[in-house]
């Protein structure tokens, strides 16, 4: 057992309202040097109490090919997942569907160069394929920097990235985009520029709490309220409810002794997440894991039951759609795919 695994076990809450179903509509699968989360992983943790029908991958620079053209390298990725997801879905004691939709990475500043790429990740994928992930978090401050793929500063108003953009409404697919809250208004006027496709915000919008902004949370807090009211007034923009866990927002979670339960999760998420559900509506937000990067501040289970904690006071069919629907929708997913 690791000693990540050994602090999580610190903190153990039996499952809370186990029968609800859940769409994880983010999560990974890789194998780093001394980090790994294939699917064994990930099954250890949708089995650990709560009713998950089924998942979305989103990219996260795994498993590339390592031949041919470097455009499409990143169709490896995609090769992988389904395999891992044919995998499953022929291991009748798994009930949840793994991968029912699939996000991967293709380089949209390619422009019309981008169009072999989004093919042969619709042909590598078949029906699972939904979507692109071309992450654009970029900062100036060393401590923050740029996300693992060194996105250009301003890459969302490029004009040849927006070229590559055009082929997604082309071809049906929605785009996950993850960025810093800086950048946030970029992605309003990308949304604006492109509003028949469908755009799903990542991770609430990247908050953050570290570097300039250290100790900054209710400055921070105020400009990422006005930034994301106007990325709401976008119909194409669904947001999904996570990604709090990630050290880039400074809960420092990561450096305690003990992880936090989920009331106090929920506590501290509850700003956040209210606000955009009450900008977006529930049909526009739903309940992420971004597991296994959240992995590091609690476990799968507590985070649930966080977020269960959380929308306690909501309607049953206001939980449905931020546990499940909204994100069957967005990613055009059935309870079997």
């Amino acid at each position: 057992m690791t000693d990540l695994e050994n602090w999580l076990n610190l903190r153990v809450e039996d499952p809370l309202e186990p029968d609800l179903p859940i769409c994880d509509p983010h999560h990974h699968l890789w194998n780093r040097p001394n980090n790994r989360y294939l699917i064994d992983d990930l099954l250890r943790d949708i089995n650990s109490g709560h009713n998950i029908v089924n998942t979305v991958f989103v990219e996260c620079g795994a498993m590339y090919r390592d031949e041919g053209a470097d455009a499409l390298m990143p169709v490896g990725e995609t090769e992988f997942v389904q395999s891992i997801a044919d995998q499953c879905e022929s291991r009748q004691q798994i009930s949840t569907s793994i991968a029912a939709g699939i996000v991967s990475h293709a380089n949209l500043a390619l422009g019309d160069n981008v169009v072999p790429v989004l093919e042969a990740h619709i042909a590598a994928s078949g029906n699972r394929f939904r979507g692109i992930r071309h992450i654009s978090a970029w900062h100036v401050n060393d401590e923050i920097g740029a996300s693992r793929n060194k996105p250009a500063q301003g890459l969302l108003m490029d004009p040849n990235f927006r070229k590559g953009f055009a082929y997604l409404q082309q071809y049906g697919l929605s785009f996950d985009a993850w960025l810093y809250h800086t950048q946030l208004r970029e992605m309003v006027d990308l949304a604006r520029a492109f509003p028949e496709i469908q755009i799903i915000l990542d991770h609430i919008g990247g908050p953050l709490g570290i570097g300039p902004y250290k100790g900054k949370r209710k400055e921070v807090f105020t400009e990422w309220q006005q930034s994301i009211e106007a990325l709401a007034t976008c119909p194409n923009v669904a947001a999904k409810l996570g990604g709090v866990g990630m050290p880039s927002n400074g809960f420092n979670w990561h450096e305690r002794d003990t992880p936090p339960s989920s009331m106090e999760l929920a506590e501290s998420m509850a700003p956040y997440f209210k606000f955009c559900i009450d900008k977006f509506g529930v049909e526009r937000c739903m309940f992420e894991s971004n597991f296994p990067v959240d992995k590091v501040s609690f476990s799968y289970s507590v985070m649930w039951n966080a977020f269960k904690y959380l929308s306690k006071d909501f309607s049953p069919d206001e939980r449905a759609s931020l546990f499940y629907n909204t994100a069957a929708k967005v990613y055009r997913l059935t309870k079997d795919h």
